[in-house]
């Protein structure tokens, strides 16, 4: 049993609720570890913590700023291998995927925002203006489960680089190596106030924060109903907010395409984290005429997904991180079947030999309608449409027709002809012939998708004022 119920507040863990919040073992459904269920009293000292300390951070240099950085750097660093099994563990993600993605990715998002903050800052002339840009305040981070320590230091690190300070919600669902996590940012030695942790429920500690006074941006990763709410809160006092939602990303594979290989890559990228990722390429379109060998090729690569334990360096699929996922995603697949869709592989049953855990089998739908329900709506599983195209009109148009546009492929023996379409489909990310993820360059998403941009120097733009001085 893993007893983290503290919080850390004002550079220092502190005890406030006595209530708490169990965390499963998504694999066994045993409960390993409990976190607080924090309350509004908690998140108002926080966030009068995270005020305080506001000017003096802001006042820092970039140099500052850096060093710091560098210290929680190197502090994650050294904790990669336990973080990495701390996600194995509660969120479910095996352990091959939890060490090359969960436990690097971070420390890809802090040295980027180091290498922005060693470069010059740059102030623009306009006429008789000078432009600046100032930290913007006091920042609320909310994020989601499935990339839990990604998803905090892709916020917090350009808000800490913009000087900004911070107060984080984490989920309540794998919060585990979040406290990791906050052991190196008080390793790192930052001035009280300016990293602050409440955990806790959305409904009582993520609103209390969203409607804080003192708060002055919103950044929030989660749900479309969750961004809604978010965003509703925090119009009431004008605050700024930034939403990374959902995705149901069309994988394109155009006629000229090698199709062995972007079905292969497209089912892999599909299953990635047992699916519970937003930018997972969930609709795999393919040339009407090539259908049965691509749904051939994606049923023999689906197969090669078996369940298993997390722990285990040969598991490439892991459980659903609760039960109440895993009812979800099932859903869904009973949904398709009703509708017609053709089930290749996978199904409502517990995967062979499976007698504990909250696993899925990995599926795979053939002849699916783009207008069904499993090729609209984000079923966060390891549910894969296959869905047929007549040319690339129509293939551009299913790409499009979605209420999302966070991420998408395209795939084509022709660059020019690839890049041609990849312009034309409305998503924030694509990449063409299984371009490498590239956590330099802004992350975000069109319509429901989201609001303004991660990573990169847009990210660090979104905890930015803008003030322009006249002489």
């Amino acid at each position: 049993m893993i007893d983290r119920n503290a919080m850390y507040i004002d550079g220092a863990w502190t005890s406030g609720t006595t209530e708490t919040i169990s965390v499963e073992n998504p694999a066994t459904e045993e409960v390993i570890g409990v976190v607080p269920n924090g309350t509004a009293a908690d998140v108002d000292r926080a966030v009068q913590a995270a005020r305080a300390a506001f000017p003096g951070w802001a006042a820092t240099s970039r140099a500052e700023r850096a060093a710091f950085l560098g210290r929680l750097h190197a502090g994650l660093d050294k904790r990669a291998a336990e973080m990495a099994e701390t996600i194995a563990t509660d969120v479910g993600t095996p352990i091959r995927i939890a060490s090359r993605i969960q436990a690097a990715l971070p420390l890809t998002d802090i040295a980027g925002y180091i290498d922005l903050l060693e470069q010059d800052e740059t102030e623009e002339r306009i006429g008789n203006s000078l432009i600046v840009r100032e930290p913007a305040g006091v920042v609320a981070a909310i994020t989601p489960w499935n990339y839990p320590l990604h998803q905090i230091t892709c916020k917090i690190a350009p808000a800490l680089a913009a000087g900004c300070t911070v107060v984080v919600k984490p989920s309540e669902v794998a919060p585990l190596a979040v406290y990791q996590l906050f052991d190196a940012i008080a390793e790192a030695g930052f001035p009280p106030g300016v990293v602050n942790l409440i955990s806790g429920y959305g409904a009582g500690v993520g609103e209390a924060l969203v409607t804080h006074p003192e708060v002055d941006v919103v950044s929030f990763t989660g749900s479309v109903r969750g961004g809604a709410r978010v965003a509703e809160l925090a119009s009431r006092s004008i605050k700024r907010v930034t939403l990374e939602l959902g995705g149901k990303s069309a994988n394109v594979i155009l006629d000229d395409a090698d199709l062995s290989t972007a079905v292969k890559v497209g089912v892999a990228n599909a299953f990635l984290n047992g699916g519970q990722t937003c930018t997972a390429w969930t609709r795999m379109l393919v040339p009407a005429d090539r259908h049965d060998d691509a749904v051939e090729l994606a049923k023999i690569a689906a197969e090669g997904f078996s369940p298993g334990d997390p722990l285990d360096p040969k598991t490439k699929l892991g459980p659903m991180v609760s039960r109440a996922q895993r009812d979800r995603v099932r859903e869904f697949i009973r949904t398709g079947i009703d509708e017609g869709a053709r089930l290749v592989a996978g199904g409502l049953e517990a995967p062979d030999g499976v007698e504990r855990g909250y696993f899925v089998r990995p599926t795979v739908f053939a002849g699916v309608d783009p207008d069904s329900v499993i090729a609209q709506e984000e079923i966060f599983g390891p549910v894969l449409s296959i869905i047929p195209f007549e040319n690339d009109d129509d293939a551009l148009a299913i790409a499009n027709n979605s209420s999302f546009g966070l991420h998408g492929a395209v795939w084509s023996s022709d660059p020019d002809r690839a890049l041609a379409f990849a312009r034309q489909v409305r998503t924030g990310q694509i990449d063409i012939n299984g371009g490498a993820f590239n956590p330099l360059a802004p992350f975000g998403g069109y319509k429901q998708s989201g609001v303004g941009r991660e990573m990169g120097r847009l990210g660090l733009d979104e905890f930015l004022e803008t003030k322009s001085i006249q002489f």
